[in-house]
């Protein structure tokens, strides 16, 4: 299984760090608390993106 950062899913989602934090927190986003750090499942990333897309039209 391969974690990310707060950072680098910032980075592939295009938001800031504090958003991440947000989603972490909030639950929406599934987190495992390294030390003081959080580490995010590259796949829980892929499914948060996938069940985020809205029909705009």
């Amino acid at each position: 299984m391969q974690f990310l950062t707060v950072a680098e899913v910032a980075s592939m989602m295009r938001v800031s760090k504090m958003t991440v934090y947000r989603l972490v927190h909030s639950g929406e986003l599934p987190a495992v608390r390294v030390g003081k750090s959080f580490r995010v499942p590259e796949k829980a990333v892929h499914a948060y993106l996938e069940n985020a897309y809205f029909d705009a039209g």
